[in-house]
């Protein structure tokens, strides 16, 4: 079949060629969103979330963290004494309703740990100030509550802080407080989690729920199993977490050994914490970074 002369014209080469630039395979690979997001390219996706955060922290000379982990639903007493205020005119309004009534006790829980928010803060502070502007800096996992408090308290005193967040299903944003710089969102939560604790001098959790747990075991687990070096475990609330986790019963059931329960220590404020790290420290050399294998 020959073709027309006039389909040959310049302007018919000029739209042939902006159609082939305008094809997704010519797209370069690296720059192609919907190539990056094919299943198969999920390795090439967990190499380069581990890298990048890896080369900006480096950039930075960002030499040790201190990791912070608690509740998203702890807020700042204002907020608490809000919410408690909001439950009991809802249950007003129905005093027999059983979720109101639930709403309320809960509403009354959250309060009472409102405080920690303010310890969280105070212990940022202490960290960004004492510890240097390289070393023991303050990473969390980028969310509200506890997290928030954390970052905020390093902002409070002009420091750099981490902020290690992850894509969800639902809404999710960094806390304002974090340095932008050092901001950065996840898709996979293996990767995350290494990155918490690639730098990590000392790991603190604050009351909190299944992602604090999720955090707090893993750590446990690389530690009793020496893919990590030893570094201070700080719970804070004692209560708290002596209600939640019954640490005697691993021992007395044999699943775990009794010098294993030597692997956390308890806080009640920011300053005992503080404490604890520095004499963990004192003694050896500096700059320490337990990395895993």
């Amino acid at each position: 079949m020959t073709r027309s002369p006039n389909r040959d014209q310049a302007s018919d080469r000029a739209a042939r060629v902006a159609l082939i630039k305008n094809s997704p395979s010519y797209r370069q690979a690296h720059i192609d969103p919907d190539f990056m997001r094919r299943v198969e390219l999920r390795p090439v996706r967990l190499q380069l979330e581990m890298l990048k955060p890896e080369l900006t922290l480096e950039e930075h000379g960002i030499h040790s963290t201190i990791v912070v982990f608690g509740g998203t639903r702890i807020p700042e007493r204002a907020e608490a004494e809000a919410r408690l205020q909001a439950a009991r005119k809802a249950l007003e309004a129905a005093p027999d309703d059983p979720v109101r009534q639930r709403d309320l006790r809960i509403a009354e829980r959250v309060l009472a740990k409102s405080h920690y928010y303010d310890e969280a803060r105070r212990f940022a502070q202490l960290v960004s100030t004492e510890g240097g502007s390289q070393e023991y800096v303050v990473c969390t996992g980028g969310g509200p509550g506890i997290m928030e408090a954390a970052n905020r308290g390093a902002y409070d005193v002009d420091a750099k802080s981490i902020g290690l967040n992850i894509t969800l299903p639902f809404e999710q944003e960094p806390n304002s407080y974090i340095s932008p710089e050092l901001c950065f969102e996840f898709k996979y939560f293996a990767i995350r989690k290494m990155h918490f604790l690639m730098r990590a001098k000392a790991m603190v959790a604050f009351p909190g729920g299944f992602g604090t747990m999720d955090e707090l075991f893993e750590t446990l687990t690389l530690i009793q199993t020496k893919r990590m070096d030893r570094i201070p475990i700080i719970l804070f609330g004692k209560s708290y977490w002596d209600q939640l986790v019954k640490w005697d019963l691993f021992v007395e059931e044999g699943t775990i050994s009794p010098e294993d329960l030597d692997l956390i220590d308890y806080a009640e404020s920011a300053r005992e914490a503080w404490e604890i790290i520095r004499n963990f420290y004192r003694d050896k050399p500096q700059p320490i970074l337990p990395r895993g294998q």
